[in-house]
């Protein structure tokens, strides 16, 4: 793996990977914690970009333990001999009463709630349940305890959801949570990477993004929630 140019070889790397389409994603379903299973097209991408990310030479995996995740993490087992841990801390946003609605269905529906959360409102409760900060909260533990196992140079693999991986990314890196829509979500199957700054004391900072949202070109972009 060729190192990025502003890494330093004793950093540790993680690798946020979003599971492949599911059916649901196709029709543009809210999935929350719905446990639905990867469709072909979601099979097929989960198996292709596995063959990119080998290249990255990760030695851990770690993984939401719904179905579409676990699936999309055993494409990168199956290739790297790594074991995949399931933490249930990594699942996507629990969406209440929005899941299994179209995001039309939401708005129509939620209309006030619904804006807050397309606006970027950290607090919101998605259909009436978890807020991007109760997201960003468990995923943060989540990602510190497997990263911790880490030694130096070596690089995790986190595969989740988007709307989690999004919370999470911002948490990390200390984002103030106003800001966390600054970030855009990732499509099917693309991953995003952040590298450990060595030396640094603040541990809110000590994370710098360096690739967001990368995949096959060919890949389909579906909806960036579920």
């Amino acid at each position: 793996m060729t190192p990025h140019p502003y890494e330093d070889p004793a950093g540790r790397r993680i690798i946020f990977w979003r599971h492949g389409r599911t059916e649901w994603n196709r029709k543009g379903l809210f999935q929350g914690q719905e446990d639905i299973d990867l469709d072909a097209t979601g099979q097929d991408q989960a198996a292709r970009a596995a063959e990119v990310l080998l290249t990255r030479q990760p030695t851990r995996i770690v993984s939401s333990d719904l179905r579409r995740a676990r699936d999309t993490a055993l494409a990168l087992a199956s290739l790297t001999g790594l074991e995949v841990r399931h933490d249930a801390r990594l699942r996507e946003t629990d969406a209440g009463r929005w899941q299994g609605l179209s995001f039309a269905q939401i708005d129509e529906r939620f209309p006030e709630d619904n804006a807050a959360w397309r606006g970027g409102d950290p607090e919101v409760r998605a259909g009436g349940a978890e807020s991007r900060l109760d997201v960003g909260r468990r995923m943060l533990a989540a990602v510190t305890d497997a990263v911790a196992g880490s030694s130096e140079g070596e690089t995790l693999v986190v595969v989740s959801h988007g709307g989690s991986i999004r919370a999470a990314l911002a948490a990390l890196m200390g984002l103030p949570p106003e800001r966390w829509g600054a970030l855009a979500g990732l499509s099917n199957c693309h991953w995003s990477e952040v590298h450990e700054v060595v030396g640094r004391k603040d541990a809110l900072f000590s994370w710098q993004l360096t690739e967001h949202n990368v995949g096959l070109g060919s890949l389909p972009s579906e909806p960036l929630e579920g």
